[in-house]
């Protein structure tokens, strides 16, 4: 019967201990996430996708790039800077 008080307890424990470590995880991310959302490069598609490979067509329309000339405002993440450099040749690049 002791056996299983000692069993119950330290399970109890273990499920406080993973809840404590998650709740701290996400205040991190949403530290991270405001401290991003701030800054913004601003993006122009200079040279045409067309003939280009579908990889590099989907990077360009992910930017929120639809036609020559068109300039966005993306979020500094790295998700977009990764998109940004593999078109790089492509693109006209500003910090905001």
């Amino acid at each position: 019967m002791a056996d299983k008080k000692v069993k119950a307890t330290t399970v109890k424990a273990t499920k406080k201990v993973k809840a404590t470590k998650k709740v701290k995880a996400a205040k991190k991310v949403e530290a991270t996430k405001k401290v991003e959302a701030t800054k913004k490069v601003k993006v122009t598609l200079v040279r045409s996708p067309i003939g280009i490979g579908k990889k590099h067509q989907a990077c360009v329309a992910g930017l929120g790039l639809r036609r020559m000339h068109h300039t966005v405002e993306v979020m500094d993440t790295p998700e977009n800077r990764g998109m940004i450099n593999k078109v790089s040749y492509m693109l006209k690049c500003e910090g905001v």
